[in-house]
């Protein structure tokens, strides 16, 4: 109609509601169930879903827990991690993975990341191994970022050479699989996984999970995360007090059923903007954003054979523009994040380990020039032409 006004399109970074408004009927009722069963900690839903999750994954064992923070640490206490032990963990990553190693009184070591897929480097982890200071790791932790498997092949050569086990923390990764298609979480000693809200596979509050193809370690972390308790009110060792309730098994099994479609539609919209940006002038991550053209770089495809499940979709542009191109999306109603803005070898409570501003380049490089931008499944067409012609503009113009 002329003079009509043009509808504002918002693009939230997640739409959470959107996603329930289509799993309403299959949620309440299950809730309901658990509301009258009265049964709310562990018990056969938390048994029911870890066995789910096992056969998603492709994984002989599953152990629930109450956060992905509690998942890394109980990995790692269940591999003997503990005051005085080094673990390898990369430096652009969530706080958990380094806050878990130090709640254990170990220390992190921090290795830099690819520039390309932001995940674990392998020749930092090389050079990690060679410093006199480190000679006392105990632990590999590489952290499958943004739903991108690590290079794993790399990574274990040189953990089965240095006699150490890999953790694999996959919180951002439940389904990815590698270039051989194993799924991550499998081909470490122990793979670690978050269930916040705002993961491919979130609950209604925390949730975490450990997987394992170890017997002993599936039965140790199972004791660990319930006070080291086995049988009832015996205890061998001291574990915490980290279970997942029933109410969060109910609402994640729910939403395991539709895990793959949702995946298709996050690799569906991620192969859209990789489309237009590309002919915009763009180019993927593994060319420097001061390399020419324009400067505007999207996630290197996963390598052939390998599934990205897209947790995030992370852009980058010029250092000098960013807050300002973010400022702009925030203008025209979308929404964006910063995954993230400091390393964490330069946080204020790690600076006892004494790592200084540019030793490890490529993740502090990284934190100043990336945005993460909307990506998940129930975006309209309308919504994600927004957000790459929007992206588009306010690049052309700085």
């Amino acid at each position: 109609m002329p003079g009509a006004a043009t509808a504002v399109i918002e693009v939230p970074l997640l739409d959470l509601k959107a996603q329930y408004a289509t799993i309403r009927h299959e949620i309440e009722p299950v809730l309901r169930d658990v509301v009258e069963s009265q049964y709310f900690i562990m018990g056969p839903r938390v048994s029911a879903f870890e066995e789910e999750v096992a056969r998603y994954n492709r994984s002989r064992f599953a152990v629930g827990c109450a956060n992905g923070s509690d998942a890394i640490l109980l990995a790692l206490q269940a591999l003997g991690i503990g005051p005085g032990d080094q673990v390898i963990c990369p430096t652009y990553t969530f706080f958990a993975t380094a806050g878990s190693v130090h709640r254990l009184g170990a220390k992190p070591v921090f290795v830099d990341v690819d520039p390309a897929t932001y995940n674990m480097c392998p020749e930092s982890l090389e050079r990690a191994f060679a410093c006199p200071n480190f000679r006392k790791v105990k632990a590999i932790m590489p952290v499958h970022l943004f739903g991108q498997s690590v290079d794993l092949d790399r990574v274990l050569a040189i953990a089965k050479a240095k006699g150490v086990p890999v953790v694999e923390d996959a919180a951002q990764a439940l389904g990815t699989e590698d270039r051989d298609g194993i799924r991550v979480g499998n081909r470490g000693a122990i793979g670690t996984f978050s269930f916040f809200p705002s993961k491919n596979l979130g609950g209604f509050g925390d949730g975490g999970l450990m997987t394992t193809n170890d017997a002993d370690l599936a039965a140790r972390m199972g004791r660990l995360r319930n006070h080291g308790m086995e049988p009832k009110y015996y205890h061998a060792e001291v574990g915490m007090n980290s279970r997942l309730d029933a109410l969060q098994a109910a609402v994640l099994s729910v939403k395991l059923r539709h895990l793959d479609a949702w995946t298709a539609g996050r690799q569906k919209n991620a192969a859209f903007y990789d489309a237009f940006f590309t002919e915009a002038g763009g180019a993927a991550s593994d060319v420097p954003v001061d390399a020419g053209g324009l400067p505007l770089r999207f996630p290197k495809p996963a390598a052939r054979g390998a599934r990205h499940i897209y947790n995030q979709y992370v852009v980058r542009v010029p250092a000098a523009h960013r807050d300002a191109v973010r400022k702009e999306l925030s203008a025209r109603k979308i929404g964006t994040e910063i995954y993230y803005p400091l390393p964490l070898h330069m946080q204020e409570c790690f600076k006892h380990l004494g790592y200084e501003p540019g030793v490890l380049p490529h993740a502090e490089r990284a934190a100043l020039e990336t945005i993460a931008i909307p990506i998940y499944p129930d975006l309209t067409e309308a919504q994600r032409q927004h957000v790459a012609e929007s992206l588009v503009e306010i690049v052309k113009a700085i």
